[in-house]
């Protein structure tokens, strides 16, 4: 007769380990839940409008996922001059500059545009998950990507572009033209300063040209920016009614 098998270690491991080894294999890791909860290295956020994430100059000691709202991201000279980069949405990640194999400072100030929740997490936190979890490696490395073609596209805006189709380009990432599901209705409040700093050129071109968008019917505004997607038309077919759209009419002085 067999003698019966008694439970022992598997593969050389201690019973407990053996455990602990089948239990983290059947729970899948799921990168939508990590990013909605706080948690061990993870603290959740809530910011007014106007309220900063971190300034240039801090310690680059976390990464933020924006769970809601809008931001921007913004540097300023040592003249003193300001200027907007860009601005984040839900979904997207901010300060993965602390990521760097050494820690440095902050490059820019993240400032909240609309009320946010955001989760913060450390850096510590963030390069253990990215080691442990190649789910979650995979959703950052494609944001990564994403941001750096993005970049790469402002800067071919900036060099090549009219500042009209320039800000024309800018409403409709507002709007979130192209992602996934229908855009925006409104786009986030912002002033004309900003978007003429995002675009490089001056406020009174920037009021220029949204007056003409509107009188176009690409845009409506009545405190809030509604973009419409015939705005499209300015960016992928270069249609404006005149080809010396850029230039606002000047008023002689006797």
């Amino acid at each position: 007769m067999l003698a019966k098998q008694q439970p022992g270690p598997r593969n050389g491991l201690p019973r407990d380990e053996v455990i602990m080894l089948i239990v983290s294999s059947s729970t899948k890791f799921d990168p939508s839940v990590f990013l909605a909860q706080a948690g061990l290295g993870r603290q959740i956020l809530d910011l007014k409008p106007k309220e900063t994430f971190f300034c240039q100059g801090d310690k680059a000691d976390a990464v933020f996922y924006l769970q809601r709202g809008r931001a921007k991201l913004t540097v300023v000279s040592q003249s003193g001059k300001e200027a907007t980069i860009t601005i984040l949405a839900t979904g997207e990640f901010v300060g993965e500059e602390s990521l760097a194999s050494i820690a440095g400072l902050r490059l820019a100030t993240a400032t909240s545009v609309t009320a946010c929740t955001a989760l913060r997490i450390g850096r510590d936190e963030m390069v253990r998950v990215m080691h442990d979890e190649p789910v979650f490696a995979d959703l950052f490395l494609k944001f990564l990507l994403a941001r750096s073609m993005r970049t790469q596209a402002d800067l071919v805006d900036q060099l090549f572009n009219s500042s009209e189709k320039r800000l024309a380009r800018i409403l409709l990432l507002m709007a979130e033209f192209g992602k996934p599901g229908e855009p925006e209705k409104f786009i986030p409040p912002v002033t004309q300063e900003t978007l003429a700093e995002m675009i490089g050129t001056t406020r009174s071109r920037v009021s220029f040209f949204m007056n003409r968008f509107r009188k176009l019917g690409f845009i409506e505004y009545n405190g809030r920016i509604r973009v419409h997607k015939s705005l499209l038309n300015v960016v992928l077919l270069d249609q404006l009614p005149e080809r010396n759209y850029e230039k606002p009419k000047l008023v002689a002085i006797a």
